[in-house]
């Protein structure tokens, strides 16, 4: 099967060994596996992390959203079928989507929104489960009744579906933060209530906007620069929520107002084969359910075009610009 991949970490982009074409077997199910045809995948900062600073031994697939069939299924497996359309974001310690084949255990893969094309679909898995678990699982803000969420990096992958679940799923006051012209329409058109800078002083925009101190932050991307105004501006007992990787984040200061702190890793249930694992087969499917009725909508905003080496390594060098919106996406092989 085609695959892409790579064996040096760090390399530049512009050198073709950081990501590149090759032939390898094609996978085989194990008892709860799907063997899934992928026709398309999107990239996500993981991606580009774990090709920056992750020395493998041998040849790595990297890629964690996928959309594809199930061609064959395991001994064990009882969710699906061949012929299913499924949409799903992997695991962190197995070969990854940027395959024409991709094995994937069933407890962590939905079926397909019936109403988005496969490009679509892709742009949702990870940041869906991440956003979803982060907002009810770790911040658990219930209703959200009489309470607010800020989103620092609402127009980003995760920050595009979290203000779309808190909006349309809670009584939360949404903030998201956004930095350009283009963004802050982006981030408005989700259901944002109120659109703030990240780059400018966070307190006075949201004094200006009339709102006092937030009850919970989803902090997605540099924690570090940003932590010392969400201390300030977290009301006492409100809830910090991070999925970023900060070099050092000191929790003393969250003590004097009970702040509580929440990581979210959206790997943590297959990685760990946890007993609850079958929640992310659950949140996928509700996912699906929403956007087939018209609650939720996919952030895709960049289709990459088809699935090789070369477009690949364009789209990690979007990313990594920290100018990409929404969801980078590639569908169909040469």
């Amino acid at each position: 099967m085609k695959a892409i991949v790579y064996q040096q970490a760090g390399l530049p982009l512009n050198d073709p060994q950081s990501l590149y074409d090759t032939e390898l077997p094609k996978p085989q199910p194990g008892p709860h596996d799907l063997l899934v045809k992928i026709q398309a995948i999107s990239v996500n900062p993981v991606d580009t992390k774990v090709r920056q600073g992750n020395q493998p031994d041998q040849p790595k697939i990297l890629g964690w959203d996928g959309v594809g069939i199930v061609e064959a299924v395991g001994d064990n497996v009882t969710l699906f079928s061949p012929g299913d359309e499924v949409f799903y974001a992997g695991s962190l310690i197995r070969p990854g989507t940027y395959a024409q084949y991709h094995l994937v255990d069933e407890r962590i893969a939905g079926r397909k929104p019936a109403s988005l094309n496969a490009a679509q679909a892709a742009a949702l898995p990870l940041t869906s489960l991440t956003a979803w678990e982060l907002l009810f699982d770790r911040l658990q803000v219930g209703d959200g009744e009489g309470k607010s969420l800020l989103i620092l990096g609402a127009a980003g992958g995760v920050g595009s579906v979290l203000t779309q679940l808190a909006s349309k799923l809670t009584s939360l006051k949404v903030i998201g933060t956004a930095s350009r012209p283009e963004t802050r329409d982006w981030v408005n058109s989700l259901g944002a209530s109120v659109v703030i800078d990240h780059h400018q002083p966070l307190a006075e925009q949201l004094q200006t906007a009339g709102i006092e101190q937030v009850d919970y932050v989803a902090s997605l991307t540099h924690t570090d620069q940003h932590y010392p105004q969400l201390v300030d501006i977290i009301a006492p007992q409100g809830r910090l929520g991070v999925i970023d990787d900060p070099d050092m984040l000191d929790v003393v200061p969250l003590k004097r107002k009970a702040i509580s702190l929440h990581w979210e890793l959206m790997f943590t249930r297959s990685l760990y084969q946890t007993e609850d694992m079958v929640r992310q087969h659950q949140i996928l499917n509700e996912v699906a359910r929403l956007v087939d009725n018209g609650t939720l909508k996919s952030t895709l905003n960049t289709h990459a075009g088809t699935i090789n080496a070369e477009n690949l390594r364009n789209a990690h060098q979007l990313l990594e610009s920290g100018r990409s919106q929404g969801k980078i996406v590639l569908e169909d092989f040469d």
